[in-house]
């Protein structure tokens, strides 16, 4: 029998809804991976041991209840699932990766967290981020940096790298992630990884705080298209039981039904070169992606070259948004002198302007989506690289001593993400090349919005034909 963590995480909770693993013995097997393991890869800032154990004890009550006949569970019961420390844990600390912020434990959990509870799956800790999730490593003051297990010289990425080095190197087989320009989908690229961000609105935030410029979804990591759709899942039932809009209103089906339907015939628009100005895209990406359309032609899909808007709106407007929601960041004065120089560097230009300005940004946006649609209105699904290179070295965007050049750096390597933040469409990266070095490199699908279940029903579709589960990076 494989080990547990080489399980996926459906077969874990099978297992454990069967009863021939326990909930504890799960947890445990995952708690030690992350004792012995961790320090290599900084996937977590916070390990949950003790909740995690009651959750547990309480979890394997309901299921063995639920072999007796008396109720149910569902499809990850029992499951590990951390979640970025950018989201509240009632009863842990939430340090957003800044040494600025004083840590407390949260009054209460976040919506995310109570729809995770209610699936029963075990909160086992926090995962690493840049500071303020501002940028595309996972680098910060607090904690080491997070790195991908397939070359430990490299960034996971970021934000959410802690999350994709977590499940990369087996210390848990899902993570919640958060994404508000490319933050799940460039650290999947960069671990070998699913990364879904689903479409504006399917995932609730709050009730701590909400993002008004709606760039900022939770999504999911994952080894498999199956284990994604199963949290998308439980992310999107809202907490009194009821389903949420999972694809149109008229689908009710849940994600996890969609990975067995094929997809019909889809036209769809291949996008490889950039258009932030001076960017050149790696030719591994431009291979895993040229390389993907070669395959979904194969499937049966229409494939078409096609560019990107290159008006320079997103240029303009996104900068004046993400500096102005940095400077409203709650930090105590005497302690802004502990924030990294690029939360200091955006903060003072989020101060820059007035609130015409930010108005007019956010307006901007909406144009955008409006514009985007239009100009992919003949087409189903883009296909993109995820990101314009393969993983950097660690240390390779974060720059202490020129925070613009950061700023500069991480739009450089990542040209391809933001849009879907700003249009709220959803997107998916799949880890379907790698490089001459044996680097991930991830390819990028978008759907309109709301197509969250044709989305999820294409990635199992090129799953199957490309399954990539059998790849481990080394011994981990």
């Amino acid at each position: 029998m494989s080990e547990l963590h080489e399980l996926t995480a459906v077969r874990q909770a099978e297992l454990i809804a069967r009863g021939e693993v326990t909930v504890l013995e799960l947890l445990e097997h995952y708690l030690a991976r992350i004792d012995r393991l961790d320090d290599k890869v900084g996937a977590f800032i916070t390990v949950t041991e003790e909740q995690a154990r009651g959750q547990a004890a309480e979890c394997q009550r309901q299921a063995d209840r639920a072999r007796r006949g008396e109720g149910r569970i569902g499809p990850l019961h029992g499951v590990p699932v951390p979640v970025k420390d950018s989201v509240h844990v009632a009863g842990v600390p939430t340090s957003f990766g800044s040494a600025a912020v004083v840590p407390s434990p949260a009054a209460q959990d976040d919506h995310v967290v109570g729809r995770l509870r209610q699936a029963g799956t075990v909160m086992i800790g926090k995962t690493n981020l840049s500071e303020f999730e501002l940028s595309g490593h996972s680098e910060n003051r607090i904690a080491p940096p997070a790195r991908t297990p397939w070359d430990l010289g490299r960034s996971a990425g970021g934000s959410s790298g802690g999350a994709a080095a977590a499940v990369a190197a087996g210390l848990s087989p899902l993570a919640h992630g958060s994404d508000s320009a490319g933050s799940v989908r460039g650290p999947a690229s960069a671990c070998g990884l699913v990364g879904f961000k689903p479409s504006r609105g399917l995932v609730p935030g709050g009730p701590t705080s909400y993002d008004v410029s709606g760039l900022t979804t939770s999504g999911v990591l994952a080894r498999t298209v199956a284990d994604t759709a199963a949290l998308l899942d439980v992310l999107t039932t809202d907490v009194s039981g009821g389903p949420a809009r999972r694809a149109l209103p008229t689908d009710t089906g849940t994600f996890r039904a969609h990975t067995e339907r094929a997809p019909r015939p889809l036209r769809v628009a291949f996008v490889e070169h950039a258009v932030v100005p001076g960017v050149e895209v790696d030719a591994e990406c431009r291979t895993a992606a040229t390389n993907a359309a070669a395959l979904l032609d194969r499937l049966g899909h229409h494939v078409e070259p096609a560019r990107l808007l290159a008006d320079g709106a997103l240029g303009r407007a996104f900068p004046v948004v993400w500096s102005v929601l940095t400077a409203a960041r709650a930090v105590a004065p005497e302690h802004e002198d502990k924030l990294m120089p690029l939360t200091r560097s955006l903060r003072a230009q989020g101060r820059g302007h007035d609130g015409a300005a930010f108005v007019e940004a956010l307006e901007e946006f909406q144009a955008i989506a409006t514009r985007t649609a239009a100009h992919f209105a003949a087409y189903d699904i883009v296909l993109t690289p995820t990101l314009a290179a393969p993983p950097l070295p660690v240390g390779g965007l974060r720059n202490e001593a020129d925070p613009a050049a950061e700023s500069a750096a991480t739009v450089a390597v990542s040209p391809f993400t933001c849009l879907y933040n700003v249009t709220g469409q959803p997107a998916v990266s799949l880890p379907l090349h790698w490089s001459a070095d044996g680097l991930p490199v991830g390819v990028m699908l978008a759907a309109p919005r709301d197509h969250d279940a044709l989305l999820v029903s294409l990635a199992a579709q090129i799953e199957r034909e490309a399954p990539w589960a059998g790849r481990h990076p080394g011994t981990w």
